[in-house]
């Protein structure tokens, strides 16, 4: 089951693995299959120094040998999702779920952090206005072992045919 990891060894990613886990992401599905994401590989390890105070000190982030930012272009996005919402922040949170389950299955950790300052994301990476930071994850090899969390019994969140009692 995956976890997040909050510490990673400095070993490097290999392409393939790399590659093989964008190329799931680039598979997810989207609103009217608009694809509006954008995903920002940083390896630099000034600009991955730049993302903590950005990420509200969270240094672990700088720690892992990958950092993934993920971006969303609203234009690009389905305008109406559910007769009322643009669905840029669906799409991108699909996207970025089939990331970081990828990168499970390629025996990488992740985080994904979403105690960010956009503003500070934007300004360390030179990210332009039209892009909306949704997410960003550390990638590499986990040098812990957490323990699981506790999760919700499936009867507490899944209903037949009615709406949910609580």
């Amino acid at each position: 089951m995956r976890k997040s990891i909050r510490k990673y060894k400095p070993e490097a990613v290999p392409d393939a693995k790399l590659d093989r886990i964008l190329e799931a992401t680039r598979g997810a599905p989207s609103g009217k299959n608009g694809q509006p994401w954008r995903f920002i590989v940083v390896r630099n390890k000034t600009l991955k120094e730049k993302l903590v105070p950005a990420c509200r000190n969270q240094s672990y982030v700088a720690e892992a040998p990958v950092v993934i930012v993920g971006c969303a272009v609203e234009e690009e996005s389905y305008q109406k999702q559910g007769g009322y919402m643009k669905s840029w922040p669906l799409d991108l949170a699909i996207a970025f779920t089939h990331l970081i389950l990828a990168a499970t299955a390629e025996g990488l950790a992740t985080c994904w952090i979403g105690a960010f300052d956009e503003s500070e994301v934007k300004k360390a990476l030179d990210i332009p206005d039209k892009f909306r930071v949704v997410g960003l994850t550390p990638l590499g090899y986990p040098a812990e072992n957490p323990p699981h969390k506790n999760r919700k019994q499936i009867s507490e969140i899944v209903s037949y045919d009615k709406a949910p009692a609580k």
